[in-house]
């Protein structure tokens, strides 16, 4: 490669922070040295990014264009980590493990502005770093990360990366920034379609929402939005999902506020597509937190059906409760409870009566925990969190929801199991063994499944979205039923 690489941050705006008349003489931008403490949070303690950028910036004051330049920096970095290793270890003399973490936190930001931005000059992302190692009490590596970087700006028109062709396991790992076992995974199961993959996975995702139907119809709201939003349209996977386009804060939007909509992939949103919800349909969520899709299920029913929230996490179902609130909607119970374990002792739905077999819903949804995998565009930080040897383990948990699940389905009822990666051990492979050992359950053909979903269902009826394709989420979803 001769040219700069692609620049994914291109044509963001530059922060007000940049000006010398903003920040006192020798003092970094708030808005790094929050970038770089959020980013060395993640790296030392595995905290998942979002939630650490999200505290960062609630404890600030910084304006909201120095907020999205933290945002950009903490998300690019991380999204890019492997190609900015790859041009620092070129650069530098030593080990990239021989270098304190914080200093090698700030090398990285800065080789990210330095290669991905083209608004700050590379004189500023040299200066700034400088001012950040020292303002994080490393004044001793200061010489080390002015050196390196004026070198990597310097030298930065004459990079080149590993090709495909040359070597394709270092292409994904040091040009497009996916750890090896990772790419290793992709190769195998991808071929040559691992290049898009990736190279999807490391762009940020479109914005997308769900219609509450209780306050709104997709169509007002696409006009209601389209001010704001003039690159709106309705998903074509999703029934009531309207990508908004990549720019904007739909969070932020007083209709938001207001109950009009919720945040949400398209992918993600098909789940309750595949429900096939009556309106009084009984519902159990097994794995409920933040309360996205039970919310989504909510606004299906009538005031006969009913949605029982679980979550092992009291502070984490509160979340569920809270999205209820703001949509406008009854008929959700939550409940503290694994659901790894016996689900047998769960309670009726308001008047019913007890069964001594134990309860029996209509409907019932496994969004199992995952390696989220798939969703790297929003999450480039678990490429970097998740190891080799987690999908494995996380299949077992898997398979033990689907189990305890499946026991409280009633006959002629459907599950729904779905998650947000592309890797077999999470997917295919877990409802392959519980088909295996459940022959009361089967699994629904694709004739049987909404006609809007056929472009992303095979043969088995197995549902999966990929971010290359579809410009969704990686994810994967099935429907099962039992049989009377």
């Amino acid at each position: 490669m001769s040219a700069k690489p692609i620049r994914p941050g291109a044509g963001r705006g530059r922060s007000p922070g940049e000006s010398a008349a903003r920040r006192r003489a020798g003092s970094p931008t708030v808005a790094r040295l929050t970038a770089v403490r959020v980013l060395e949070r993640v790296e030392r303690v595995r905290a998942y990014a979002d939630v650490a950028l999200h505290h960062a910036l609630a404890q600030s004051n910084m304006a909201s264009p120095d907020r999205r330049l933290t945002t950009e920096l903490v998300y690019g970095t991380l999204r890019w980590r492997g190609r900015l290793d790859f041009v620092l270890a070129s650069a530098l003399d030593r080990e990239l493990t021989s270098i304190e973490p914080l200093v090698l936190t700030t090398l990285r930001m800065g080789v990210y502005q330095i290669l991905f931005s083209d608004r700050i000059p590379d004189t500023a992302a040299v200066d700034e770093a400088v001012r950040c190692t020292r303002a994080l009490g490393a004044e001793r590596a200061t010489g080390l990360v002015n050196a390196t970087l004026r070198r990597i700006a310097r030298e930065s028109g004459d990079l080149v990366f590993p090709t495909w062709q040359d070597d394709p396991q270092a292409h994904l790992e040091h040009a497009l920034s996916v750890p090896s076992w990772i790419a290793q995974r992709w190769r195998a199961d991808y071929g040559s379609a691992a290049i898009a993959l990736a190279e999807a996975s490391n762009q940020p995702p479109p914005h997308t929402i769900r219609v509450n139907p209780r306050k709104s119809s997709r169509d007002a709201l696409l006009e209601a939005l389209s001010d704001e939003f003039p690159e709106a349209h309705a998903c074509t996977l999703a029934s009531r999902g309207i990508v908004l386009g990549r720019r904007g804060d739909a969070g932020r939007d007083p209709l938001f506020r207001e109950g009009l909509y919720t945040v949400q992939d398209e992918a993600s949103q098909i789940v309750v597509d595949l429900l096939a919800l009556e309106p009084d349909s009984r519902v159990l969520d097994v794995c409920a937190a933040p309360g996205t899709k039970t919310t989504a299920i909510a606004e299906e029913l009538s005031e006969a059906g009913s949605v029982l929230a679980l979550d092992r996490h009291a502070g984490r179902l509160r979340l569920v409760a809270q999205g209820a609130r703001r949509l406008g909607l009854p008929g959700i119970s939550t409940l503290v409870r694994d659901a790894t374990r016996s689900l047998a002792d769960l309670p009726p739905a308001a008047g019913e009566p007890s069964n001594p077999g134990g309860p029996a819903f209509d409907r019932v949804l496994v969004d199992a925990p995952c390696s989220g995998l798939g969703a790297l565009r929003r999450n480039p930080d678990a490429r970097w969190r998740v190891r080799e040897s987690d999908p494995a383990k996380l299949g077992g948990i898997q398979s033990k929801l689907l189990a305890q699940a499946a026991r409280v389905v009633s006959p002629g009822g459907s599950l729904v199991y779905s998650t947000c990666t592309v890797l077999k051990e999470e997917n295919e492979d877990v409802i392959e063994r519980f088909l295996a050992d459940r022959p009361d359950f089967q699994g629904v053909g694709p004739s049987s499944l909404p006609p809007a979903l056929a472009e992303v269902t095979d043969p088995k009826g197995f549902i999966r979205c990929q971010p290359h394709i579809n410009d969704t989420d990686g994810f994967f979803a099935a429907r099962l039923e039992r049989k009377n």
